[in-house]
Order: C-alpha cells, then sequence, then structure tokens
C-alpha cells in the first residue's frame, strides 16, 4: 500500500542552515527532496514584537508516516526556539514522482 506523501514547510535563519537541515533529512533517507529557497520575507509576532526578517524555506518532501520523525530531527538541527515544522499532505501527484519518494525513503516495491 502507497504511503501518504506530505511537503514540510521549515523555515530558516540563512540557506546555510537550510541547506545542513536538507542534507541531513536526505542522507538519513527521512526525505527524498529538499527544496531550498534562499530569500523569503517573513514577517511575524514573536515574544510581544513584530519583526521582520530575511529567511529561507526549506521544503521537503517525504511520507506521512515519518513527520514526526523529521519533525524532531529539525528541531535537533535547527537554531531556532520555534522553528516552523508544518506539513501538508499532498493529494495528487505524477506517479513516477510518488513511487521515487516512496524508493527514496526507504518504502519502495
Amino acid at each position: 500500500m502507497k504511503s501518504k506523501t506530505v511537503i514540510i514547510f521549515v523555515t530558516a535563519a540563512s540557506e546555510q542552515e537550510a541547506a545542513s537541515i536538507g542534507k541531513h533529512l536526505v542522507e538519513e533517507g527521512l526525505a527524498a527532496c529538499a527544496n531550498i529557497i534562499p530569500q523569503i520575507r517573513s514577517i511575524y509576532r514573536w515574544k510581544g514584537d513584530i519583526c521582520d526578517e530575511s529567511e529561507s524555506l526549506i521544503l521537503i518532501k517525504s511520507r506521512a508516516d515519518l513527520f514526526e520523525k523529521i519533525r524532531s530531527r529539525i528541531r535537533e538541527l535547527h537554531s531556532y526556539e520555534v522553528p516552523e515544522i508544518t506539513a501538508i499532505s499532498l493529494e495528487k501527484g505524477d506517479a513516477d514522482y510518488l513511487q521515487w519518494i516512496e524508493t527514496a525513503t526507504g518504502k519502495g516495491d
């Protein structure tokens, strides 16, 4: 049976931190792919202040059943006290691409 596929969103303080997190997750077989978007602007409330910061965004492709392991690993690697670690389920996708995600994360046929 095919696993549900997710895209996990993580913001990081720098492109280097994002790349390090992405590389660890792929090397450890927790993610099939990590795309780094190096320049995003984030406006958010933190500890009563409004912050306006430059960050990098990681888009991580994996299986839903690996989310908790990925979340835990990101918390170990991340510099933020409370990092963004959110996921959305993929409803549809190219069958070969989705199979590749399964295989790359150790659950392929």
